[in-house]
């Protein structure tokens, strides 16, 4: 009879709350010409400035990035750009990797030999070499219709100076002790030093003239081009081989081995942004796209093969059954990203072909327990997938036999606070659309607060580096080696339907991504969510993962709930096995924009978690 009860009244209130018109906290953005949409309300404006000028989706994206980057959005000019392009003219879907490498000496026993467990979090060996201004040039080279002047001029505003927000002047305050141990980083960041602050102020004026010198540089090399009868992309390659093997570079170079970094001329010169081929998955006859095994975006088209499996929109949106399920697909799949993820450019070859196979999904997800957690889950074997044997099986046992391995110990709340910060690290996303049918989806970082800046360049270093791991046994595909790019937890997307756009989507905070990106999807796919409700609604977590940053600490069981989900999904996970922490917000920050096919119109989404914001016109 109590249970009949306890049925009864949770039928009742999941009717009622389905019966609730939904009110965003955000309204939805409407666009018929063009969608611009960041992390940040200037970079959007930045966005919007450019598609005036006549610009395309391509070229305000990278007037969108180039903000981000100067307004040190949890990344900077020496950071890593990831990105995905729609092409309308020829319907394809385009990769970027414009992802920097390990420089010269940067050798597993190198930083063995410091009696480092993994590669640092911050200072000059935490860089791999710069591949923000590479990325932006080639993109805007080879598929924009602007000038780098013109794509540059907001950026370039902004570092005059502009008017900071408090997240990035506190957070600058915040890490002062670390910015002081770096002469050029001080001399930017902490305008008052020997005061109680140092920091900007929020709304003061933040000045950054080496960084503008820097970008006037491009442009003038650009300009110069021009004049001497180059074509428009050939003068922004002009530009970009300034930046990579010219007195910038050498000033890059110069200051970062100064500080106590390996990264060489050589280094900067012989790297090269590639323009590659996505990875693809269907998941009920929708194409979604993700870029190679250097990110860890696969890992989100592993999930969707796997909840192919299961009917997920009968369980019903975050019912216990729904939480457990896509949970477990996720920790399958993640498990496959921490052990065979890595730059496709080295050997060992990843097997990719394997991991991707629907019938690997298919036997990945009858390893689910559908009544508990499995908190020792690990690699599966893809190789008999594609018609090989798995020369990896030795280091697979190890593996799984030190599932501890980096393994976070809870009760320590400082300890507790550092772990949720490294795992949900942030960045920003850009993403935008235009009339001609051209779409971008971005998730660029690196050179984050508080960060190593590159001599009179202005430009802060990456921290990427600590995305490596030194021992085989953790990844034998992702050991740090010169001239490498680590996995990334970068993770762009971009879906079609019937070949044509249907969603383009990115959020950031590092091992977070996929797991986020992948409820947003089916939020709107299995449950007829607008863009909008689908960026805000209340989304769950797992950290049974090993994280990709500082000491890569993994918490097996642990799910994060929102605040919002009921009673009894907390006492029926807590029976399955579950560490049960919660958060006020769990849905992002996600930006995304959905195609309206019927109306030839743009819906724009921006979580309702930080700063993101868009512009539609």
């Amino acid at each position: 009879m109590i249970l009949l009860q306890v049925a009864n009244s949770r039928a009742a209130w999941a009717q009622e709350f389905n019966n609730l018109p939904v009110v965003t906290q955000k309204p939805p953005l409407h666009g018929k010409h063009w969608m611009a949409i960041t992390g940040k309300p200037l970079a959007a404006t930045a966005g919007a400035m450019t598609f005036h000028k006549g610009g395309n989706a391509v070229d305000a994206s990278c007037a969108m990035l180039a903000a981000t980057c100067t307004m040190w959005d949890v990344l900077s000019w020496g950071g890593e750009t990831q990105a995905l392009i729609y092409n309308p003219k020829t319907k394809q879907v385009i990769a970027i990797n414009a992802l920097g490498v390990a420089p010269t000496g940067a050798t597993a026993e190198f930083f063995i030999s410091k009696d480092m467990k993994y590669p640092p979090e911050y200072g000059p060996l935490a860089a791999v070499t710069p591949g923000t201004p590479g990325g932006l040039m080639v993109m805007l080279a080879e598929y924009g219709k602007l000038s780098l002047a013109e794509v540059l001029q907001p950026a370039m505003q902004m570092a005059e100076g502009y008017p900071i927000e408090a997240q990035t002047a506190n957070s600058i305050e915040r890490g002062k002790a670390q910015i002081k141990q770096w002469p050029y980083s001080k001399r930017v960041f902490l305008p008052h030093l020997g005061e109680k602050r140092e920091a900007p102020q929020a709304g003061e004026i933040f000045v950054q003239a080496d960084l503008l010198q820097t970008l006037r540089k491009l442009c003038e090399t650009e300009k110069q081009a021009l004049e001497s009868g180059k074509s428009r992309k050939e003068a922004i390659y002009a530009a970009y081989d300034r930046f990579y093997k010219g007195d910038i570079a050498a000033e890059i170079a110069r200051s970062c081995q100064e500080q106590g970094g390996l990264i060489t001329e050589q280094d900067l010169a012989t790297w090269q942004v590639k323009i590659e081929e996505p990875l693809v998955t269907t998941y009920k006859g929708i194409e979604v796209y993700k870029l190679q095994q250097w990110t860890q975006g696969p890992a989100m088209l592993q999930t969707l093969n796997i909840l192919e499996n299961f009917d997920l929109k009968k369980m019903g949106y975050n019912s216990t059954q729904y939480i457990h399920t896509v949970y477990q697909a996720m920790n399958l799949a993640f498990a496959d990203r921490d052990f065979y993820y890595g730059d496709p450019a080295f050997a060992p070859d990843e097997p990719m072909q394997g991991l991707l196979s629907k019938e690997y999904a298919k036997a990945r997800s009858g390893m689910i327990d559908p009544a508990r957690n499995d908190p020792k889950i690990g690699p599966g074997d893809p190789y008999p997938f594609e018609g090989k044997t798995n020369p990896y099986m030795d280091k697979i046992n190890q593996w799984s036999e030190s599932s501890h391995r980096g393994r976070h110990h809870f009760g320590d709340l400082a300890a507790e606070r550092r772990f949720e910060e490294q795992f949900q690290a942030g960045t920003t996303s850009v993403e935008a659309a235009d009339e001609e049918g051209w779409v971008v989806s971005i998730t660029p970082s690196g050179g984050w607060v508080p960060a190593c800046i590159a001599g009179t360049t202005g430009v802060g270093l990456s921290q990427r580096m600590q995305s490596f791991v030194l021992d085989p046994k953790e990844n034998p595909f992702n050991v740090v080696e010169p001239g490498k790019r680590p996995r990334v937890t970068l993770t762009p997307s971009l879906a079609l339907k019937d070949g044509k756009p249907f969603l383009a989507f990115a959020k950031q905070a590092g091992d977070e991504q996929d797991q986020l990106l992948l409820q947003f999807f089916l939020n709107m796919v299995e449950f007829d969510m607008t863009v909008q409700e689908a960026c805000e609604a209340p989304s769950f977590k797992t950290t049974q993962m090993h994280s990709s940053f500082g000491n890569h600490e993994k918490n097996p069981g642990g799910l994060v709930l929102n605040e919002l989900m009921p009673p009894w999904n907390r006492k029926e996970l807590g029976r399955m096995g579950y560490k049960i922490t919660s958060q006020e917000r769990t849905s992002g920050p996600i930006n995304a924009i959905w195609f309206d096919r019927q109306h030839g119109t743009f819906w724009g989404g921006s979580s309702n978690h930080g700063e993101d914001y868009g512009i539609g016109w």
